[in-house]
């Protein structure tokens, strides 16, 4: 089963404070993870090429780092979940942060992406953009009202989360 999952935000500014969001990912500054609501995102060594770490039962590879522009990770937990994923910011008229996940379902994640792990990845990386706005603009942030799968997941899985 292919898989193609894009979220974006228009954001007011496309200066350093937009960049830094990207650069510091999984960090001590992290203004973009939704650490305050999921599980937080960790790397051994930092977000550089080659560091391995994730969130959750999530787990992945940093494959690219361009400073303030892009990160790209690839998947390596959990089976069957082969792709990759990661975010970009990408200025012109506008200055646009997005989220893009691309890969393939293999086995039982055929199932599980879209009755688990899918609504759950849509929930946080919106999660992600609020806080990502909210970290630039003065749009305070706001914990959005997760769709009710995502909520029942969220419950049904809250001593794992």
């Amino acid at each position: 089963m292919r898989i193609v999952n894009v979220h974006e935000r228009v954001l007011p500014t496309g200066g350093a404070s937009a960049q830094a969001l990207i650069d510091d990912l999984a960090g001590a500054d992290d203004r973009l993870w939704p650490h305050d609501r999921w599980p937080p995102m960790r790397f051994e060594g930092g977000l550089r090429e080659g560091s391995e770490g994730g969130h959750g039962p999530v787990r992945y590879e940093v494959v690219e780092h361009r400073p303030g522009r892009l990160v790209r990770f690839r998947f390596t937990a959990p089976p069957g979940l082969v792709g990759e994923h990661g975010y970009e910011l990408e200025a012109g008229e506008r200055t646009v942060l997005r989220h893009t996940l691309t890969g393939r379902a293999e086995g039982r994640m055929r199932w599980q992406w879209p009755l688990l792990f899918g609504p759950l990845h849509d929930a946080l990386i919106e999660d992600s953009l609020d806080r990502a706005l909210a970290a630039v603009s003065e749009v305070p942030y706001v914990p959005a009202r997760w769709p009710y799968r995502a909520r029942a997941l969220r419950w049904l899985l809250k001593g794992l989360m």
